[in-house]
């Protein structure tokens, strides 16, 4: 073999990890910065409060929905192909934003946002996980995390600064062309992935590895009730699609049981402690960080009376933080315990909430700031060793659908803090347009959500505490 060739093999997984990432980095981008031009949003189509808190909770709800199926599909069709279906489709829902007239259509195209997102990140952390190997899979899942929070970043920055020049629609239509890129960079780059010999599963590949379709429609219908149903609360009709939601979730995890090639060995989850652990705090964590970026930049453009440039440049404190604080935390959990790095984490990010906590009508910029960074430090610190320590613990016959349901508590996590968010703000506000007279009830509604994350976070940082450590690896 000669040198050129050796050269391009060692190049071949960075080059694709660089592919990923850079899709990782443009989704988290564009759905951050919807944030910061909410207030235009609400004032050209003219959407009441309600409306308005549905603009970031209607891709959630589209994200979680096919999240496991997705991922599973992904196992047997191809993690490579279902990333490229889903940086196709959220180009087009991107596109189609820019036509639109009224916010019934605005989320719709939401919706399919939030589905395109669930065939990229539902395999984005498998196929990372392939090219890392085991030696280096803290500092890949690391490198990734910071893409995504890199995102998250200039998210807001670039919302608040695209809304202010050239209007709302070009925070929709921009990272388009970036998005075509991606598509492209890891069509050339990203490695065909071989058919696993010798895993549990090597046998059934052989029969393509039969898709549980049972199971997927009880788990979409089970998370569409479940969250409709908080989201109309407490209206009795909601109550009923509630507790349906609780009796389809029953029956899927009957199902599963029971099923012979099912989404989720149910068992084997129950019995892999730090994969379930890891789990749950995600699900905590990242429930208690979604409705900050909504909450915090209405608080500083409607209270404080920022532009939403400048707001976008306070916001992007945590991310920009977190971004630096990942890949760091993800090569040090290669070396030593995730739990200590993640639950430390869990406690940077509760002293942070604490601070935002007690914000004010006249709270001078840098208590705010503060708190921020807070989060931002503690999240970097939790985000990477969680998922380095939970991808560790699976086989790699499951990495797609052990991502999908990282992935899935992430995001079931945003759903369901958001939904209840939404019931907060459909009791204080209804139908009404956000005013200057409102404003006192906004701040309630700040401190409520908040002082809801420090609870999320004290049982993320309980879970991420128990879980026991990583199973070494040769």
């Amino acid at each position: 073999m000669n040198s050129s060739s050796v050269t391009s093999h060692q190049e071949t997984p960075w080059l694709a990890l660089y592919s990923i990432c850079l899709a990782a980095f443009l989704v988290p981008m564009a759905m951050s910065a919807v944030n910061l031009a909410l207030p235009s949003i609400a004032e050209d189509l003219l959407v009441d409060a309600v409306l308005l808190s549905w603009i970031p909770s209607a891709p959630l709800w589209g994200s979680v929905v096919l999240m496991l199926p997705i991922s599973r599909l992904a196992d047997i069709w191809g993690r490579k192909r279902v990333h490229l279906l889903g940086l196709c489709l959220y180009a087009f829902s991107s596109l189609a934003v820019v036509w639109i007239d009224s916010i019934e259509w605005l989320l719709v195209f939401r919706v399919i946002q939030g589905l395109a997102s669930s065939f990229i990140f539902a395999t984005a952390m498998a196929m990372v996980a392939i090219l890392a190997g085991t030696k280096q899979r803290g500092m890949f899942l690391g490198i990734i995390s910071t893409s995504v929070y890199l995102g998250l970043t200039t998210g807001p920055a670039a919302g608040g600064l695209l809304t202010e020049w050239l209007g709302w629609r070009s925070v929709f239509w921009l990272p388009v062309p970036g998005i075509c890129l991606a598509f492209g960079l890891i069509a050339w780059f990203m490695p065909h992935e071989p058919k696993l010999v010798g895993s549990e599963e090597s046998s059934q590949y052989s029969m393509r590895q039969r898709f549980d379709v049972t199971g997927s429609l009880l788990f979409s219908l089970s998370i569409s009730c479940l969250f409709f149903g908080v989201t109309g609360l407490p209206d009795a009709g909601f109550v009923v699609l509630l507790v349906a939601g609780l009796g389809l979730s029953v029956g899927f995890v009957y199902q599963q049981r029971r099923a012979s090639v099912p989404l989720i060995r149910i068992d084997a989850l129950s019995q892999n402690r730090i994969f379930n652990r890891s789990m749950l705090a995600s699900l905590f964590m990242y429930g208690a960080s979604f409705p900050v970026l909504f909450i915090v930049s209405l608080y500083l453009q409607y209270i404080q009376g920022l532009s939403p440039g400048d707001a976008g440049k306070v916001v992007l404190l945590q991310a920009l933080l977190t971004a630096c604080i990942a890949p760091i935390a993800g090569r040090l959990s290669d070396k030593y315990d995730p739990r200590i790095l993640a639950t430390t984490g869990c406690g940077l990010y509760i002293l942070g909430f604490v601070l935002l906590f007690f914000v004010g009508m006249q709270t001078p910029l840098w208590q705010v700031k503060t708190g921020l960074c807070l989060l931002g430090v503690g999240f970097g610190l939790f985000s990477s060793p969680n998922n380095n320590a939970a991808i560790s613990s699976v086989d790699p016959s499951r990495l797609g659908i052990a991502s999908g349901l990282l992935n899935l508590a992430r995001t079931g996590g945003n759903m369901f803090s958001t939904a209840i968010m939404v019931v907060i703000f459909n009791y204080y506000f209804a139908d009404q347009i956000l005013q200057p007279e409102h404003y006192s009830e906004l701040l309630t509604v700040v401190r409520i959500t908040l002082l809801l994350g420090i609870l999320y976070a004290l049982f993320g940082g309980y879970f991420s505490l128990t879980r026991g450590r990583k199973r070494t690896e040769d």
